[in-house]
């Protein structure tokens, strides 16, 4: 399923600005980053637990916010994008 992941953290002190690097790179080992704090990624339901986990434990309850968006297997129709940033498909091979 495809999953979208939007985070808002605390950066007024080194400890949110550690905070939002760590989010980030949990981030990057799921899924694509699409916009500064938002990613998408193809997670089956127990690698969605792991990261929902590893990111909560990460983030300041009282300061920071983590949203998950639920796309599901069919989410080619719930996305149009916009702009300049071009857009990919999760399952495409990325050559880096």
């Amino acid at each position: 399923m495809l999953v979208l992941i939007t985070y808002d953290v605390n950066t007024e002190d080194a400890a949110g600005r550690k905070r939002l690097r760590q989010i980030a790179k949990q981030c990057v080992n799921y899924g694509q980053r699409v916009q500064n704090s938002v990613f998408e990624c193809l997670l089956d339901a127990s690698q969605c637990k792991v990261l929902q986990a590893r990111l909560c434990e990460i983030m300041d309850k009282e300061k920071d916010s983590l949203r998950f968006y639920y796309l599901g297997k069919s989410y080619r129709s719930k996305i149009e994008h916009f702009g300049c940033k071009q857009t990919y498909l999760p399952e495409d091979t990325l050559i880096l």
